[in-house]
């Protein structure tokens, strides 16, 4: 049986909209990438079935309203100095979108890995 052990972490979450771009990439790519290069813990992204922003204009994912472009969130977790840290090189990409940072636990078990995982 494996022991979890907890370590105080930050969660970054980026709002975006699904066909947001950057240099005809998409944003939320970016941001993982960033993320990545940046040697962070993780990324991940998550693709709304409804949601509205900015332009009060409701999206959503039903077929009666075909949309083309779903709230997208990218979230990512680590150690509040890395985290913080990062906040700077995605500042031009996250310009107008909703950015939060919440505390939390990061939880790691100590023993195997998930099956499947490489070590």
């Amino acid at each position: 049986m494996t022991t979890p052990v907890t370590e105080p972490g930050l969660r970054l979450t980026v709002l975006v909209g699904e066909s947001d771009s950057w240099h005809h990439k998409p944003v939320y790519t970016e941001i993982v990438h960033r993320a990545h290069a940046a040697g962070l813990s993780g990324a991940s992204v998550f693709r709304g079935i409804e949601g509205f922003g900015a332009s009060s204009t409701i999206h959503t994912q039903r077929l009666l309203s075909l949309s083309e472009d779903l709230p997208v969130a990218v979230i990512v977790v680590d150690a509040e100095e890395a985290v913080r840290a990062f906040l700077p090189r995605i500042a031009e990409l996250t310009d107008g979108c909703p950015v939060t940072l919440d505390i939390c636990e990061i939880v790691r078990s100590q023993g195997p890995g998930i099956q499947g995982e490489q070590e």
